[in-house]
């Protein structure tokens, strides 16, 4: 089954069209990446798919985005519901400057959770999906900005499952990030696919070919080829996708 359905979707900025007839069938838990050169798109579409772009006023979509059947640009769409079912987690950890228990705790409180057993419960379950429950048990009352930057990027994940999404989106979730830091959250990524539909955006190939299942590339605002990770990077069809991975440009 297809978490995310695609079609015809084309997104302006003013007179700029940054995305152009993007059709992408993203499947339920599994993770999908998003790979390109700079400026190709695949962050704007990642945006797309919680709404995001709403933040830019000269930005304009036509198509249709559909998550789990519903599609989240028509003009009654609850955007708040959209957010609480679609996570995002971005390049750079950005804590709240708040203790670590009110970072995970913020996103239930704002839909309506009061009860301290409860909060507690769902504190420990997000931290320990996030695995970093072991390292910040004892400090849940420390300043989320205390703790180290792979840390805090474990800690916004824990964040983002708190309020139980069923897609998870990532944008470039390891790009400021030291090697060690970079496989806990990969690590982390394989283990979340299990309940999450997860899409990423990586300009690291290797990283790519280890986490994902599927691949879109994307050149210039269009999806040049979609499929298989495995397929994709061993025998890709689009001559493009050829030189972007064998390294010939990007």
């Amino acid at each position: 089954m297809n978490m995310i359905d695609i079609k015809k979707m084309n997104l302006y900025y003013g007179d700029f069209q940054a995305l152009k007839e993007i059709n992408l069938s993203i499947p339920e838990k599994e993770v999908t990446a998003f790979i390109g050169p700079s400026g190709c798109g695949k962050s704007t579409l990642l945006k797309s798919l919680n709404r995001m772009n709403d933040l830019v006023s000269d930005c304009r979509i036509t198509g249709e985005i559909k998550i789990d059947g519903q599609n989240i640009y028509q003009a009654n769409y609850d955007v708040n519901r959209l957010r609480k079912e679609v996570g995002m987690v971005f390049q750079h950890p950005n804590p709240f400057p708040k203790s670590i228990y009110d970072n995970i705790a913020y996103g239930p409180r704002t839909h309506g959770i009061k009860s301290k057993a409860q909060l507690d419960e769902i504190v420990e379950r997000s931290l320990k999906q996030a695995a970093i429950w072991e390292e910040v048990k004892d400090k849940l009352q420390q300043n989320a900005l205390s703790i180290s930057g792979g840390q805090q990027q474990r800690l916004c994940i824990a964040r983002a499952l708190a309020v139980e999404p069923k897609v998870l989106l990532m944008d470039e979730p390891t790009s400021a990030l030291d090697p060690i830091s970079t496989n806990k959250i990969e690590e982390l990524v394989r283990q979340l696919r299990k309940d999450l539909t997860i899409v990423i955006v990586t300009h690291n190939m290797q990283q790519a070919s280890r986490v994902s299942d599927k691949v879109a590339f994307f050149l210039l605002g269009e999806v040049c080829e979609f499929g298989p990770t495995e397929r994709i990077f061993q025998f890709p069809t689009d001559p493009r996708t050829e030189d972007y991975i064998s390294g010939k440009f990007g």
